[in-house]
């Protein structure tokens, strides 16, 4: 249950002194939300329109003008996407909006999963002609993973084709929350003006001038009343069902009152039981104070969330302040707790590190010594710096629900957790993804190999979804990433941040996997090393079988590991090593050396010496008798497929079906859009390398295209 912020203001105002409730007070304004949404639906203009509305800039970005304040690095202006999170703090309505700017394209959802990991809230953009797409859907359930509550905004009103009730149908058919629009447009396409707030019963029109003063309140007109009074209606029936205290109101009454109605909204929003719903056009300044009064209504304070909880470490294991090392702990947002804060993003630069954290409770204040309690380091905050992009205003200290970089932390990578040195407590770190995509590197000249070492150990501290490994038998640096284009822009930004460094760089190859099509079952391994002094002894009787589901079906991990051994003949301590021992097999399969997946293995019977078994014994013997029973097994080997939807003119249809089949891709269906067609398909990673040269050429240059993983499906024979 999310906590209500009267009862919880309340508690602590009678247990704190003055200035602390101040501060608690204070923290019920702010609001923790990320910007979601498919590329191009307008993410980085809501977010310029916000910035410019609350006075933080002066002049409205344009992203094809290269004028955005989130869209700073000079890659993100040439390709007019977002690639990087980027934070901005506003303030408006007297509440401070902490936002964070994410990327679209489904290359750079890492960087939107550490977003949400930290995040209280969130705005979905759609678009209004296209309504839910791909990475629309991929977004949303990653907020869905991670409980954050959300509003949706359907922009770009004025275009041909926008519908908003097709955008709100989409959202229900796709997403499947309950949508509540909670507005009617003024207007239609190149005439839309404004919006009809269904809850003031009042129209919301704006002008084309350059300022903040466009906005205009008035009357709702004649010819949309009777159409703005059956919505307002239909609204009040669909809250009802959902919400208990505005269904005993609507018996009573047969309609919703402006309070009871915008209490109800907000509570379903905290639920996500419902979505509200709001329209406009950001890039013509068009709905967007309507979606800030949304945000601070509707959104979660920091005080709303549940308590974060962690793991609680004592001294070298001991017994914790807060419990037994180990025990799940729960902390409050409370300015006067112990501090607890999570890294969720690193950016490091030839002038410095700047390592931006999540306070979840505490206070934290510069020149303070806090404690990485992922790996026991401590470190030194030196200054304190709240974010507006690539500028930053330095400031003496920060409180629970602040969203800040520091400078000063050395060596905390993404995911640690920064805490009070004496009541330590480890955060879940946010999931990093399995890279997909993998390429050669090397410098041009020999001289330059060091240097290029030194831009590589940046590059995966920075993103933890970009891994380097040297090639063990080519000796070459490898750079895996989650697709092409991230691979791409991490190349070039190698090239860019260390001037005169010369890249080669090889052709892209895809991450595969390995897995069981059919097991085996009752393999023996007997472990027994004797070298002088204490021995090793250790035998395990294993089954392997494939994971139950489609083969591949596992994006990764897929890994189960069981007992069913009796009678003590392997203690309960040796099995656990029986197990670690097997997750290290997994690393290699038989067929070419790729990680494993998709496989259950279980242990059944085993045998130990008085003197000479161990855990390093048995997990000896799990590692090699997995090893053993793998080469005996019929393994399959994986590779990685998306699902493509390629939006393309009618007339090219045919050709792009075509085109799709010779890349092995399974169509999926084709659903027209007027004059355009969008066809979706499963297709290997492999062969759509090149792919967006290709699809401009069949097509004119109108075709486009967007992909999402789609976990992994067994690869040709020849490639076996």
């Amino acid at each position: 249950m999310r906590t209500d912020v009267r009862r919880t203001h309340n508690a602590v105002t009678t247990t704190s002194s003055a200035a602390a409730a101040a501060v608690l007070a204070g923290i019920t304004t702010v609001r923790n939300l990320g910007i979601l949404a498919h590329v191009d639906a307008g993410k980085t203009t809501v977010t310029e329109r916000i910035l410019f509305l609350a006075g933080e800039t002066h002049k409205r970005g344009e992203v094809h003008d290269g004028t955005t304040v989130t869209d700073c690095h000079p890659q993100e202006r040439e390709r007019g996407i977002t690639i990087f999170a980027a934070a901005v703090s506003c303030l408006w309505d007297g509440h401070r909006i902490n936002l964070i700017d994410t990327p679209g394209h489904v290359d750079f959802a890492d960087e939107v999963e550490r977003s949400l990991r930290v995040l209280d809230g969130a705005v979905a953009v759609f678009d209004a002609v296209a309504g839910v797409e791909p990475q629309s859907e991929s977004v949303w359930r990653q907020a869905d993973r991670h409980g954050v509550p959300r509003i949706a905004f359907v922009n770009k009103m004025d275009r041909a084709g926008a519908d908003l009730d097709a955008a709100v149908a989409s959202i229900r058919e796709r997403l499947h929350p309950v949508p509540l629009a909670v507005q009617l447009p003024v207007g239609r396409e190149g005439d839309f003006t404004g919006v009809v707030d269904l809850l003031t019963m009042r129209a919301l029109t704006w002008d084309d001038g350059p300022g903040r003063d466009g906005l205009r309140e008035g009357p709702v007109p004649e010819e949309l009343r009777a159409e703005a009074e059956h919505r307002r209606r239909r609204l009040d029936e669909t809250v009802a069902g959902l919400h208990p205290a505005a269904l005993e109101e609507y018996y009573e009454h047969t309609a919703l009152s402006t309070a009871t109605l915008a209490t109800a909204l907000r509570d379903l929003t905290h639920s996500g039981e419902a979505v509200v719903v709001l329209c406009g056009s950001a890039y013509r300044n068009r709905g967007v104070e309507p979606l800030l009064a949304a945000v601070t209504a509707y959104l979660p304070s920091p005080l709303d969330v549940p308590a974060v909880r962690g793991s609680a470490m004592g001294a070298e294991g001991s017994e914790g302040a807060e419990g037994a090392a180990g025990a799940e702990v729960e902390r409050a947002a409370d300015p006067a707790g112990p501090l607890t804060a999570l890294v969720f993003k690193v950016n490091v630069t030839a002038s410095g590190r700047l390592t931006y954290l999540r306070l979840y409770t505490g206070t934290l204040r510069k020149g303070d010594t806090v404690l990485d309690a992922t790996t026991g380091r401590t470190e030194r905050i030196a200054r304190i710096l709240r974010v507006q992009a690539d500028s930053h205003t330095e400031t003496d200290s920060a409180v629970a629900g602040d969203i800040v970089a520091v400078v000063g932390v050395k060596a905390a990578r993404t995911g640690a957790t920064l805490c009070a040195p004496g009541a330590r407590l480890v955060l879940e770190p946010p999931v990093t993804a399995d890279p997909v995509v993998t390429v050669a590197v090397e410098a041009r000249r020999s001289i330059d190999t060091d240097r290029l070492a030194v831009a590589l150990a940046r590059l995966a501290e920075e993103d933890p979804s970009l891994v380097v490994r040297t090639d063990p038998e080519t000796g070459q640096r490898v750079l895996s990433g989650l697709g092409e284009l991230h691979l791409e822009v991490a190349v070039e930004k190698i090239r860019r941040d260390h001037n005169g460094l010369e890249v080669v760089v090889g052709r892209p190859q895809v991450a595969h996997r390995e897995t069981v099509e059919r097991g085996v079952t009752g393999h023996v391994h007997r472990h027994v090393k004797q070298d002088g002094g204490a021995g090793q002894f250790a035998q395990v009787v294993i089954d392997v079988a494939p994971l139950d589901g489609p083969v591949g079906a596992q994006e990764g991990g897929g890994f189960v590991f069981a007992s069913t051994v009796t009678g003590g003949r392997v203690p309960k301590e040796y099995v656990q090593a029986v197990e670690a021992g097997c997750r290290d097999a997994l690393a290699e399969g038989p067929l070419g050396g790729h990680p494993v997946t998709g496989l259950r293995v279980t242990l059944t019977d085993g045998a130990t010496h008085s003197k000479d078994s161990s855990d390093l014994a048995f997990r000896t013997a799990g590692r090699t008798a997995l090893r053993d029973a793998m080469r005996a097994c019929r393994m399959v080997l994986l590779e990685p497929v998306v699902e493509v939807t390629v939006t393309v003119p009618q007339e090219a249809v045919g050709g792009v079906l075509g085109d799709l089949a010779a890349r092995r891709g399974r169509v999926q269906g084709s659903d027209p859009h007027g004059a355009t067609a969008a066809v979706t398909a499963v297709v290997p990673l492999a062969e759509l390398f090149g792919y967006a040269t290709a699809l401009r050429s069949r097509t004119q240059g109108r075709g486009t295209f967007t992909t999402r993983p789609a976990g992994y499906a067994p690869a040709p024979v020849a490639a076996r």
